[in-house]
């Protein structure tokens, strides 16, 4: 065959394969836009649909929220209604109040202008009366003159001195009253001596009763006891709570502190260290510690010898320490150990005079002044600590009164505490027994005789038993028994302002009766 037929035979076929999928190609576009108008179709008629619902549902709502709306409209309606109804109740409650408050003030204005009427009429009676008495009055005077043969002025005179009189009395007894309240009224007498105050706070003092003196063999050992950059000397302050004064004083070291154990512990310790020789800190620390049990064994000792020098048994072992403790306490320069031993030797001959219980009396007048052995670490007066360590200990209650009384903080309530107390004043009073120079005591014993005599009405004074009263005698026609409690009370205060002594001085005013009174 020849070869053009055949590329002729391939040209026809190529065509008519172009042909045939051209018309299939259309074909098939024909079906997929038939297919997609009939989906785009069935999608507008589905939206249609939704519409229609969303419609239908809005139109639901809208009904359902008016009636809800309609609903919450009626009720807010009948609460309002509900309100205003009660507001017009309490409106119409409030105007009836309101009549009857007036009906009322309406009454009272009635029966205030009926008062003012009667008291108007009242006054005009009282002036009445008023003149007429003034009338009465005026003749009654003349008639008084005439009859007395005095002035007005002269019955004045009288008058006045009788009411002054009156008020001296007046105010002697106001004095006598406000005494004794003050007395009932207060919780304690004050009534602090300046060593024991010393012994147990940080004042002010006088030297012979805050120092110690250490002697040493030489002023050498004065380095040696300072030791290199002061480590020795601060040992031993800090160990013994004591200050060590080392200046130019040839061979002596002095000891400072207010508390006189401490003291002695200091001294022992320093003594013990300049005879061994070997000062540092270790062997300053061993020594503080052996002098400290060496004083607590002092101390014991000391209060086991007082109650067997009183003789009396079962006191506590605590109250036999205290009473050790006693031996490095003073008092205006006595020996508080000393001096409690005392009160209890004298408390013991008065009871025994007065068939009373010896070893009792003995027992308080031995304890009475133990409260001055507690250093400042408790607080109060030296009666208020003793009574406290009594009750603690479980003394007898008449012990604890002869311990609450001896300085009159309280009452006695038995015979013991009352020969306590005078026990306590003999001791004290006796001459020699407190440090006091005699310039000093016959200057207070002259200034107390001026001060009493210095006042009118008095005729002679008396200062006796040490200065510790004054014994004023009057002029009975000067000084009456009102003048006298105001003299005493007077005399009593210019010693308070002008003089200083330990304890009170009594001024005893001395007439037909005595009025006596005490400066504090």
């Amino acid at each position: 065959m020849p070869v053009e037929y055949v590329i002729a035979i391939a040209a026809g076929s190529a065509v008519i394969s172009a042909i045939l999928g051209f018309v299939i190609a259309n074909l098939i576009n024909a079906n997929r836009r038939k297919v997609e108008e009939a989906k785009i179709g069935s999608a507008q008629d589905r939206s249609k649909e939704i519409l229609e619902e969303a419609e239908k549902s809005a139109e639901t709502l809208k009904r359902e929220a008016l009636l809800v709306a309609k609903e919450e409209s009626m009720k807010k309606q009948a609460e309002i209604d509900k309100e205003i109804k009660e507001r017009r109740n309490e409106l119409n409650r409030s105007e009836k109040r309101v009549a009857n408050k007036e009906e009322a003030l309406d009454k009272k204005m009635d029966n205030l202008e009926k008062r003012e009427n009667s008291l108007a009429q009242r006054e005009n009676d009282l002036n009445r009366r008023k003149q007429e008495v003034d009338s009465f009055a005026e003749k009654a005077k003349k008639e008084l003159e005439r009859i007395s043969g005095l002035t007005s002025e002269q019955a004045k005179e009288l008058l006045l001195k009788s009411v002054e009189d009156e008020i001296k009395l007046d105010t002697a007894k106001l004095i006598k009253e406000l005494d004794a309240k003050a007395k009932e009224e207060a919780d304690k007498k004050a009534k602090e001596y300046v060593v024991s105050a010393i012994q147990r706070t940080a004042a002010d003092h006088v030297a012979e009763t805050t120092i110690s003196v250490v002697p040493l063999p030489n002023d050498e050992m004065k380095g040696r006891i300072i030791g290199r950059e002061g480590r020795n000397i601060r040992t031993l302050e800090t160990m013994t709570g004591v200050e060590l004064i080392i200046d130019d004083t040839p061979e002596a070291v002095v000891l400072s502190g207010f508390d006189p154990v401490r003291r002695e512990v200091a001294r022992i310790a320093l003594e013990k260290l300049i005879v061994d020789g070997r000062i540092h800190p270790a062997r300053i620390e061993e020594m503080v510690e052996k002098a400290q049990k060496e004083v607590e064994n002092i101390i014991k000792e000391e209060g086991e010898s007082a109650v067997l020098e009183v003789g009396i048994h079962s006191i506590h072992p605590e109250l036999v320490k205290l009473l050790g403790r006693m031996r490095y306490r003073t008092s205006y320069g006595q020996n508080v150990l000393k001096h409690s031993i005392e009160v209890a030797h004298l408390a013991g001959i008065l009871a025994a005079e007065l068939g009373l219980d010896v070893r009792l009396a003995k027992r308080a007048g031995l304890l009475h002044d133990i409260g001055k052995a507690v250093n400042h670490e408790m607080e109060g007066s030296h009666v208020e600590l003793g009574v406290e360590l009594c009750k603690k200990y479980k003394e007898s209650p008449i012990v604890i009164n002869a311990v609450a009384s001896h300085h009159g903080d309280c009452e006695p309530t038995s015979l013991i505490a009352c020969i306590v107390q005078a026990a306590d004043t003999i001791s004290a009073a006796r001459p020699g027994a407190r440090r006091e120079t005699l310039e000093t005591y016959t200057k207070r014993l002259k200034q107390l005789e001026e001060i009493a005599n210095s006042y009118k009405g008095v005729d002679k004074s008396f200062a006796i038993q040490a200065g510790r009263e004054i014994r004023v005698m009057v002029v009975p026609e000067q000084v009456s028994d009102a003048d006298m409690v105001l003299l005493a009370h007077d005399i009593s205060k210019q010693i308070e302002s002008e003089l200083q002594y330990p304890g009170n001085i009594k001024v005893n005013v001395i007439r037909e009766s005595r009025a006596i009174d005490y400066a504090k």
